[in-house]
């Protein structure tokens, strides 16, 4: 989708318009199957929840909980995402970054649950997921001053069409 498209311009032929018709059916189509996604994710994993739970097995019900979760607020930025492109005909970045800061706390969250207990340090197991750790940090990092940077201009920019 070309970023500089606008919706008001007259379209030159038939073909554009079928086009044009053609890509918001898609993006529809796309959103709904996003929805049924996050819909089946949250009730499989409140099911696996309740089956890990009778088992006792409490860390890993709530590990498989809180992954299940986030993978969903992923998926429903991912719905936003893409109601936002069909509407404004224009791909915005800052969704992008919010689901890439949300992969990353995911990431971190499961990784921590499912090594707490574990600080043997000589381990090159714990060592690389201590790395994997340091680098979803500066991820994080990384995204939020992006996302910040990005703010900057838009209000700079707004500012400059102002006066």
């Amino acid at each position: 989708m070309r970023s500089d498209y606008m919706p008001d311009a007259k379209l030159p032929s038939a073909s554009a318009r079928i086009l044009v018709k053609a890509e918001q059916f898609i993006y529809l189509v796309a959103g709904y199957v996003l929805v049924v996604a996050a819909g089946a994710l949250l009730i499989e994993a409140v099911v696996q929840m309740s089956h890990l739970f009778w088992r006792r097995d409490y860390n890993a019900a709530m590990t498989h909980l809180l992954d299940r979760v986030l993978l969903a607020l992923m998926l429903a930025e991912i719905i936003y995402t893409v109601e936002r492109i069909a509407q404004t005909r224009r791909l915005e970045i800052n969704p992008f970054l919010v689901i890439g800061i949300i992969a990353a706390v995911r990431r971190i969250l499961v990784i921590t649950a499912e090594n707490v207990g574990e600080t043997d340090l000589a381990n090159s197991s714990f060592q690389g997921t201590m790395v994997e750790l340091g680098l979803l940090t500066v991820m994080i990092v990384l995204l939020t001053l992006s996302m910040y940077v990005l703010r900057k201009q838009d209000a700079a920019t707004s500012a400059n069409r102002v006066s």
